[in-house]
Formats: C-alpha cells, structure tokens, sequence
C-alpha cells in the first residue's frame, strides 16, 4: 500500500488528472465506507408524502418501531408540488438549475414535515449543511431525515432533451448512500415494485422481484420505477450494488426490507 501511494503522488505531479496510468493507479486505493451500518431510505413524495395522514402516520409508527434495530439514513422526495413548479418554471423558459432549486424546496418541505411528525420521538431532519452531524443522530437516536435532492442547484448537468432536472431525490439519496458506503439503499413508493407496465392504468401489468439494469434497459423499463440517472450511479457504484423498492402503504413492508428479506423489486448492478 505504501509504494502504491508513493507512486500515486509522484504520477499526480507528472500527469494531468485523466492519464490512464495515473487513473489506474487511483482505482486500486480501496475506498472508505464511512457508515457501513447504516440503510438509506427514500420516501416517496408523490407516492408517500403527498398521500398526507393516510400514509405517513403508519409509516412514521414502522420508522420509529425500526429504529431499534436499524440505524436509518431518511430522505424526502419532493412530489406533486415539485411538478406544478416544474411545469410553470419551464413554460417560462427558467433553465435547469433554477427548477433544481424550485424541486429542492419541495423536497425541503417534505423533510420538515416528516421531522415534525418524528420530533417527539428524537428524530430530527437536518439540512444540505448539517450532513456532517449525521454520525451524532444515529449514534443518539439511530435515525435521522434529510432533504433527498442533491444539492447540485444551479450548477445541476441539464438533460438531453429538456429542462427538467436529471438528477432529483431519487438520485439524491443514492449519493448518500454510496458517497457514506452504507448498507442499502430501500426506495418506498405506492407499488409493490416494478412491473412490465404501469399498473396503475395497465391490468395486465406483471410484477417484477428481480431485475438487473441491463435487462431494465432492454426492455425498456428504464425510467419506469426509479429517476433513469439512478440505474447509471448503480452500474459505477463502489459500495451500493442493488436497490429495493418496496410498497410502503402495506405495513411491514419496510421492516422486512431492513431485516434483509426480499420484498418488493430488487434491481441489480449486474
């Protein structure tokens, strides 16, 4: 490891930081996890927070229960609020970044909301700048929310094709959970998993346990159950290989899921 070392300092004073050689020197240095005992959830906003006390009493009751066992990392999606601002922001020509910060103030509102609901039992959510305190609250109380957008703001990549943002809660928390090397990364949304077709309006939709990315992609399921960027961080993923997504409307879904048990779509890197 020393002489690795030794030899990676003396490429980065003589080659530029895209060199191959110096790449694969970078490459063989083992990354850190930083909080391997701990699982990220995502919950949705459209598909959770926006269903108001119907869905979020219970699944704050299964949070809490929870939290006795698993230490849990909780990002808020932003939802339905985010789109309306979505739509008027594009039709008045705003770029990408502005509507990153537009859906980021939704997602915020989540937070705060899902951290009121969880404040007397000691759990609170933090913003972007308090993510350095997150050790502290799981090691006091095993649970803590955050914000799930990542807070690219106005210097977000723009899409291809249009202006909305590429990269938005559901992208925001997997960077948690792969830049902290955590255990899992649990998506909870409205559906059991993912299926061949929506089937909210498709009867004969069928429902997928497993998955891989690649296969997702051949068949053309790519941006059907997750934000498409999310398959892509998966496949160059260090720490994360997979991700779940489980129904949390159905109670106990989200304990098994922590307990390791297969409920729900399991996608795969591979």
């Amino acid at each position: 490891m020393g002489n690795s070392m030794m030899e990676f300092e003396e490429l980065l004073k003589q080659k530029h930081l895209t060199d191959e050689e110096l790449l694969q020197v970078a490459e063989g240095a083992q990354d850190y996890r930083i909080l391997p005992d701990v699982t990220v959830i995502k919950v949705g906003g459209q598909s959770m927070m926006d269903r108001g006390r119907s869905a979020v009493y219970p699944l704050v009751e299964e949070i809490v229960s929870a939290r006795k066992n698993h230490k849990m990392l909780i990002g808020t999606g932003a939802g339905t609020r985010a789109r309306h601002l979505y739509s008027i922001a594009a039709g008045l020509n705003l770029p990408t970044g502005v509507l990153t910060q537009l859906g980021s103030s939704v997602a915020d509102q989540n937070a705060s909301m899902l951290g009121q609901l969880l404040a007397k039992y000691g759990i609170s959510s933090v913003d972007g700048a308090a993510l350095s305190t997150v050790p502290l609250y799981l090691a006091e109380v095993n649970a803590v929310v955050f914000s799930g957008m990542p807070p690219y703001g106005l210097w977000i990549r723009p899409a291809v094709e249009n202006v909305i943002p590429p990269y938005r809660t559901d992208a925001g928390c997997f960077l948690v959970a792969e830049q902290f090397g955590c255990k899992a990364m649990i998506y909870v949304k409205d559906e059991d998993g993912l299926y061949t077709a929506n089937p909210k309006t498709s009867p004969n939709a069928t429902f997928i346990p497993k998955i891989s990315v690649d296969e997702m992609k051949a068949k053309g399921l790519q941006d059907s159950i997750v934000e498409f960027p999310v398959l892509d961080l998966l496949k160059s993923s260090r720490h994360i290989h997979q991700i779940q997504i489980v129904n949390g409307l159905v109670s106990g879904n989200l304990t098994r899921a922590l307990a390791g048990e297969h409920v729900g779509t399991i996608i795969t890197a591979e």
